[in-house]
């Protein structure tokens, strides 16, 4: 179990009445819970202030709440950055209503439609056939729904679960595996607040030629796997408070992709080809790319992880769930990453073509996510029904591959551009973020930042809407930004790459050696 060390973001307690997720103030810092983690204050930094001129008029507060904020104001040095102080002060406003002067354009009158909107509809279990997209999500992206907002969230950090489950370490037997069972994954992670439980782990064979995706210890003997990656898992709602919120008892598939390295797009530049996905008579018009798909049907019939293949795994453990719980309301939703959403919208698009979910609604989230198919793929998964709400950065280049040249923008020679080999069309509706309205982020180059996972996390948090002011609605730890890359402002000293096992997996046996200790073997 990794902790996070101390960060100058978390909600300060000592301002208004006592929030339920803040402990009290422990040598001289406030803790906030969040996600599973506790996270300490630090130090307000002069830079902090820069981020005022973003934000609202405070509003008018009572004697007693002005007298607390100038006594929380006098120990700031003990307390907690300025920056979170002001976030947490933007949201109580919209919690409390607090009504946003209108500019030329009407943006503060939106926002306060938005709340009052929110009010209306305050659970989630009236409203969650519209946040899955039964209405293409009309009117709930600009601006932004805060229920919405929440789910995509909480989905996203499904898909980052799989990052952060995975044996990237190429000097470990089980690099390329999973480093916890199932069973108590989401414990191990600190996810046991999800209400969701790991049902099945997700495995693909290694031998196909994808050099830059799989990892393979450069331990010769004693693997965990020659021929497997493990890519993923399902899960389901099983807490009974959690499928109230919910309204349903929810089903999730959730694909690994790629952290840092994009390498791997070098890999699929490749053609496209018929899915193939019918019972009696497949459409060869409906085609995705080669790649995507032999990652997903492969098998490796001398492994006991990958004799069946990513695909087969998926129908069996799909028709398992609908199976169990039939008779309840319930709903499928997949999500992935990079590489992880083209097999997320493939695996939906099997799903529902080959009618394992029975009827079950079926929508994909999908973050940082490649072209998958033809403008026939596409079309097809709107006569299925499958909705789907791409998350991408408009600075990131993997949406805009494969398919640079010739995509769905090409209207005007539509008919002649499909018979091509590498026509791609994007899916779904289009949520576009932009990592330069974020006052947390820094400029740099480097495109691994603005592919991010946990990035688009970051800037969901704090998208409004297109011309709203950017703040954190829910809070979320800027610091997990900065877990596997360097995209922080130097001025929040968060250091980059922060997330790593304990002495690298090292630990000393009873003769005082350090060793690298194997893990138990299981089999899902």
């Amino acid at each position: 179990m990794l902790s996070l060390k101390s960060s100058p973001f978390s909600t300060l307690s000592h301002i208004n009445s006592p929030s339920p997720t803040c402990a009290h103030n422990i040598n001289g810092g406030c803790y906030f819970k969040s996600m599973g983690m506790r996270f300490k204050s630090g130090i307000p930094n002069n830079d902090d202030h820069n981020i005022l001129r973003l934000l609202p008029p405070l509003p008018r507060r009572s004697k007693s709440n002005r007298e607390m904020k100038a006594s929380a104001t006098a120990t700031t040095t003990q307390l907690q950055s300025m920056t979170t102080m002001l976030t947490t002060l933007e949201e109580e406003q919209s919690l409390k209503g607090y009504d946003y002067p209108a500019d030329a354009h009407g943006h503060g009158q939106q926002h306060n439609d938005n709340i009052a909107d929110t009010k209306k509809r305050t659970s989630l279990s009236e409203v969650w056939r519209e946040v899955q997209g039964s209405s293409n999500w009309e009117g709930m992206l600009d601006p932004m729904n805060n229920l919405l907002r929440s789910e995509l969230i909480k989905y996203g950090e499904f898909a980052q679960a799989c990052y952060d489950a995975f044996d990237f370490d190429p000097y470990s037997s089980n690099c390329g595996g999973c480093k916890y069972n199932r069973r108590t994954m989401f414990k191990d992670l600190g996810l046991s607040h999800s209400g969701y439980h790991v049902t099945k782990h997700l495995y693909a064979t290694s031998n196909i030629h994808l050099p830059n995706f799989f990892k393979k210890s450069r331990i010769g003997d004693k693997l965990w796997s020659n021929h497997a990656n493990w890519m993923g898992f399902v899960a389901v709602a099983e807490d009974e408070q959690e499928i109230k919120r919910l309204g349903r008892r929810d089903i999730v598939i959730a694909w690994r992709g790629t952290v840092t390295s994009l390498e791997w797009m070098a890999d699929l530049m490749d053609f496209l080809k018929p899915a193939g996905f019918h019972c009696d008579h497949p459409d060869p018009r409906v085609k995705v790319e080669s790649g995507f798909l032999d990652l997903y049907t492969a098998r490796e019939k001398k492994c006991r992880f990958a004799k069946s293949s990513a695909q087969e795994q998926i129908h069996a453990e799909i028709k398992r769930l609908v199976e169990k719980y039939k008779g309840e309301e319930l709903s499928i939703t997949v999500t992935g990453h990079s590489l992880g959403s083209a097999l997320a919208m493939l695996s939906a698009y099997d799903i529902a073509e080959m009618g394992v979910h029975n009827g079950v609604p079926i929508t994909v989230f999908s973050f940082a996510g490649p072209r998958v198919g033809n403008s026939a793929f596409k079309d097809r998964l709107e006569e299925l029904g499958v909705k789907i709400l791409r998350i991408v950065n408009t600075h990131d280049g993997v949406p805009k591959v494969p398919g640079i040249l010739f995509n769905e923008h090409c209207h005007f020679v539509r008919e002649w551009i499909d018979k091509l080999p590498w026509s791609y069309t994007h899916v779904g509706v289009e949520l576009e973020l932009d990592h330069t309205k974020s006052p947390f982020l820094r400029p740099t180059s480097d495109p691994s930042c603005f592919h991010n996972l946990e990035a688009h996390l970051h800037l969901l948090d704090g998208y409004h809407g297109r011309e709203q002011r950017f703040y954190l609605a829910n809070g979320r730890d800027p610091a997990l930004v900065n877990k596997a890359c360097d995209f922080l402002q130097d001025h929040l000293h968060i250091p980059p790459f922060w997330r790593q096992d304990h002495n690298k997996g090292m630990a000393q046996n009873a003769e005082g050696r350090w060793v690298r200790p194997q893990r138990p073997q299981y089999v899902d």
